[in-house]
C-alpha cells in the first residue's frame, strides 16, 4: 500500500542533506564550506540524541507500533543507519578530500604531531603541559569494577599502557574538555596558519600522565549519550528539581552512537565498546577526523575574510527613527520587522526603555531560548529593580537549554521578578511580550508578538518576523494569554490571537476545509504557507484534500516534510520547496486567499503535532493592509528563488532548482537584505533633507 506519507526521521535526514550540499558547492567561498560542514555534523549529534534515543528507546520497550509512513522503530532505526553512513562518508570525503587541502592552499595547515618541525613540536610539547595537561583526568579502566563515565559528545583518548616493572597491561581513558577547543595553533615561519588537533597532541603526550608505565597505543573515541529524557510535570512538584534531576539523568543516559576512527587497534576498540557498552548497531567507524561540529570556530578564523561571504549588515527599520521612542512609533501604526535583514535592535530598546520608563507599570514575557549574556534579561532585572511589576515565564523544558534557563531564572528572581515555570503538562514555545504603560491617565498595552525567540545573537543569524502593536483587541488577548499560563486558566474566548493547544489546529483545518469548497465551487482558491517542518498527519490530510479539489498550495518548509509530494491525485496542486542559505530559515507565515479577501499569519508553531497539540503556541493574524501585502509578498519572492532553492521529490530527496534559460538569478535572502538596505537608506535621506524647525515650549 502507498501511504501518503514520508517518514520523519528520513525526511530530516535530506534537509541535512540539503545543508551537506551547500558545503559541497565550489562556487561557496571556502570558510562558509567548513561552516556548512560543521552544522551538518552538529545537527547530527542533536539527531543521534533525541530522534535516534527515542527510537532506541522504543525498541527496547519493545514497540512495534508503525508511524504514519508504515515504519516500526525497528525498520527506522536500520534505515536511519544506513542514510547515515552514506552521510558520515560523503563527510569525510569532504573534509579530508578537498576542503582540508583547500585550506592548506591558502595557508590554513592542519598538521600531525609527527610532522611538526623540531621547533614547533617544542612548542606543542610545552602547550600541553602548561595549559592541557594540567586540565585532564585519566580514568582507570577495571574488569572487575564499574566501567568510569565518559561525557557525551567530547572527544576521549583511549591508552594501553604496560606497567614498566611487571610488563602487564593495563588501559586508562582521558575525557578532552570542550573548554580546551579543537585547534592548537603552532608558529610558522611565513604568514600561514598551522594547527594540530588536541586529540592528537593529548594522545603524543599522555604518557606524562602515567609515571612507570609506557603508552603503547593510543586512539581516540566519541560517544552520544541518550537526550531524549524529559522531566515528567503532569503531577506538579518543584519541577526546577525535577528539571537538575533530568540533566543529571542525560550525563548517565545509554549510548545511542559510537564513534570509532579508522584505523583503530583491535584490542582498543574491543575495550571501547564494552565501557560505552554500544552494540554493532550502535557503532560508526569513520575514515576522518571524529566530531566535524568541532571544526566550527574554524570557520571563524581571524585573518581570512577573503574566503567568507561580505557581511550583511542588520539594518534600521525605516518605521522607527533612531532618536524616537519605539512607544511612539508603535503608537502611530502596527510595526513589522524583518529579521535579520532589519535589525531586532528595536525589540531590545522597547525592554530598555520600558525598563527605565517611569509610565511603564508592568512587563510580561515569555523567555525560550536567549543569548549568553543577554540584554533582554538585564532589562528586566533593571526593570524589577526599579520597581516595575514583571512578570517572566521561562521554559525549563526548553531542550538542551533546560541548565542556562534555570539559571537565569533564578537571576531574575533575585532581582524580584515574577517567575513562572512553563505550563504543566506542555510547552510554552510561544513569542510574546507585553508592556503596560500609563497615558494620559490610561493604561495601554504594547505587545510584541513573533516567530523567533528573544535571542539577540539568534535574531543575527535567523530568518524570523516580528509584530509591534498597541491595538486594543491584541493587548486584551495579550492579557487573558499571561493570566491563562500562570493562573492555570484556560486559552479561550480570544479575539485575535489564536492560541495553541485549545484553537490553533482546528482554525488551520477550518481554514484549508475553506478553500477548498471554494475551489469545489470553482473560485480561485490558494494556500501559500512557509514553515519549518510539516508533520501533522491531520493537517497533511487536509492539504491533500484541497489539492484534489483544486486549490493551489505552495509550501515552504525549511526541514522536515512528511507530506509526499509529486503528481498523484492528492498532491497535484501542491508545490514544496526548501531553501538553505547563509541565514537558518526560521519565520513562520500562512496566507489564505479567503475569495481575495485575504487572511494572513506569522506564527510560533509549525504543522507538527507536537507545536499544535503538545504545546503553547500564538498565530497572530496582521490586520494592517499594508504590512498582510508585505508578508504576501515575501511569501512570493520566496517561491521566485531559483538559486538557493530545491524542490521536494515524492520519496522526501530533493533537487535543486536552477534558472531556466534566459531566467535572470534570483536569490531570496539576498533580495531581502538589499531591498532592506535600500528602503533605510532612502528613509535616512528623506531625514536629511528635511528641516525640522526648534519650536518654543507650550
Amino acid at each position: 500500500m502507498d501511504l501518503p506519507y514520508v517518514n520523519r526521521e528520513l525526511s530530516w535526514l535530506e534537509f541535512n542533506q540539503r545543508v551537506l550540499n551547500e558545503a559541497l558547492r565550489a562556487d561557496l567561498p571556502l570558510l562558509e564550506r567548513v561552516k556548512f560542514l560543521a552544522i551538518t555534523a552538529s545537527n547530527l549529534d542533536e539527531f543521534f540524541q533525541v530522534r535516534v534515543g527515542g527510537l532506541i528507546l522504543m525498541r527496547r520497550r519493545g514497540r512495534k507500533r508503525p508511524d504514519p509512513a508504515g515504519m516500526t522503530p525497528v525498520q527506522q532505526i536500520t534505515a536511519i543507519r544506513r542514510r547515515v553512513q552514506r552521510m558520515l562518508a560523503d563527510q569525510g570525503k569532504l573534509l579530508t578530500g578537498e576542503l582540508l587541502p583547500a585550506l592548506e592552499e591558502k595557508g590554513i595547515m592542519l598538521l600531525k604531531i609527527g610532522d611538526l618541525s623540531p621547533s614547533q613540536a617544542d612548542q606543542a610539547a610545552t602547550y600541553f603541559h602548561s595549559s592541557v595537561g594540567p586540565l585532564l583526568t585519566p580514568l582507570a579502566v577495571d574488569s572487575e569494577d564499574e566501567p568510569p563515565h565518559i561525557p557525551g559528545l567530547q572527544l576521549t583518548v583511549a591508552c594501553k599502557l604496560i606497567d614498566d616493572e611487571t610488563n602487564t597491561t593495563r588501559y586508562a581513558l582521558i575525557p578532552i574538555p570542550d573548554s580546551l577547543g579543537r585547534r592548537v595553533p603552532v608558529d610558522t615561519d611565513d604568514d600561514t596558519s598551522a594547527f594540530v588537533l588536541i586529540e592528537d597532541l593529548v594522545a603524543a603526550h599522555c604518557s606524562s600522565l602515567f609515571p612507570g608505565e609506557t603508552v603503547d597505543a593510543t586512539g581516540w573515541f566519541r560517544l552520544t549519550r541518550n537526550g531524549d529524557i524529559t522531566v515528567q510535570d503532569d503531577d506538579g512538584g518543584d519541577l526546577a528539581g525535577e528539571m537538575e534531576d533530568v540533566l543529571a539523568a542525560r550525563k548517565l543516559a545509554d549510548t545511542v552512537r559510537l564513534e570509532l576512527p579508522i584505523p583503530l587497534s583491535r584490542d582498543l576498540s574491543r575495550m571501547i565498546e564494552k565501557v560505552c557498552g554500544a552494540s554493532t548497531s550502535e557503532i560508526y567507524r569513520i575514515a576522518a577526523p571524529l566530531g566535524i561540529s568541532g571544526f566550527m570556530d574554524l570557520a571563524f578564523i581571524p585573518g581570512y575574510d577573503q574566503l567568507r561571504d561580505p557581511d550583511w549588515p542588520a539594518q534600521s527599520s525605516p518605521d522607527i527613527p533612531p532618536t524616537e521612542s519605539v512607544f511612539d512609533a508603535i503608537s502611530r501604526r502596527d510595526l513589522l520587522l524583518h529579521h535579520p535583514y532589519e535589525s531586532f535592535e528595536p525589540v531590545m530598546r522597547m525592554l530598555d526603555e520600558a525598563s527605565n520608563d517611569p509610565d511603564v507599570l508592568s512587563i510580561k514575557q515569555v523567555l525560550y531560548r536567549t543569548a549568553k549574556n543577554s540584554r533582554i534579561i538585564d532589562a528586566l532585572i533593571r526593570a524589577a529593580e526599579n520597581g516595575k511589576n514583571v512578570t517572566v515565564l521561562v521554559e525549563l523544558k526548553a531542550r538542551f537549554d533546560e541548565a542556562r534557563n534555570l539559571v537565569r531564572a533564578e537571576e531574575l528572581q533575585r532581582a524580584g521578578v515574577q517567575i513562572v515555570y512553563g505550563v504543566k503538562g506542555l510547552k510554552t514555545h510561544a513569542k510574546i511580550c507585553m508592556i503596560v504603560r500609563r497615558e494620559a491617565g490610561h493604561l495601554r498595552r504594547y505587545v510584541h508578538l513573533g516567530t523567533g525567540n528573544y535571542n539577540e545573537s539568534t535574531a543575527r543569524l535567523y530568518t524570523d518576523i516580528s509584530l509591534l502593536t498597541c491595538r486594543p483587541e491584541y493587548g486584551a488577548d495579550a492579557s487573558m494569554f499571561f493570566n491563562a499560563v500562570t493562573g492555570r486558566s484556560k486559552l479561550l474566548r480570544f479575539q485575535r490571537l489564536v492560541p495553541a493547544p485549545t484553537a490553533m489546529k482546528p482554525r488551520l483545518l477550518s481554514l484549508i476545509a475553506e478553500e477548498a469548497e471554494r475551489a469545489r465551487q470553482g473560485e480561485p482558491a490558494r494556500i501559500t504557507a512557509k514553515v519549518n517542518s510539516l508533520q501533522d498527519p491531520d493537517i497533511i490530510a487536509a492539504l491533500y484534500d484541497a489539492s484534489a479539489a483544486g486549490v493551489k498550495i505552495r509550501l515552504n518548509i525549511r526541514g522536515i516534510c512528511c507530506l509526499k509530494t509529486g503528481n498523484s491525485k492528492r498532491a497535484k496542486n501542491i508545490e514544496v520547496v526548501s531553501i538553505i542559505d547563509r541565514y537558518l530559515e526560521h519565520s513562520r507565515i500562512f496566507h489564505f486567499h479567503q475569495g481575495g479577501d485575504p487572511v494572513v499569519f506569522i506564527a510560533s508553531a509549525d504543522w507538527m503535532g507536537r507545536n499544535l497539540e503538545r504545546r503553547v503556541e500564538l498565530m497572530i493574524p496582521i490586520e494592517d493592509s499594508r504590512l498582510r501585502n508585505r508578508l504576501m509578498k515575501i511569501l512570493d519572492t520566496f517561491f521566485k528563488d531559483n538559486t538557493q532553492a530545491s524542490r521536494i521529490k515524492p520519496d522526501g530527496t530533493s533537487e535543486k532548482i536552477e534558472p531556466e534559460p534566459g531566467q535572470k538569478k534570483l536569490r531570496a535572502q539576498e533580495y531581502f537584505f538589499r531591498q532592506a538596505r535600500r528602503t533605510a537608506r532612502a528613509r535616512e535621506h528623506e531625514r536629511a533633507m528635511r528641516f525640522e524647525p526648534h519650536l518654543p515650549p507650550k
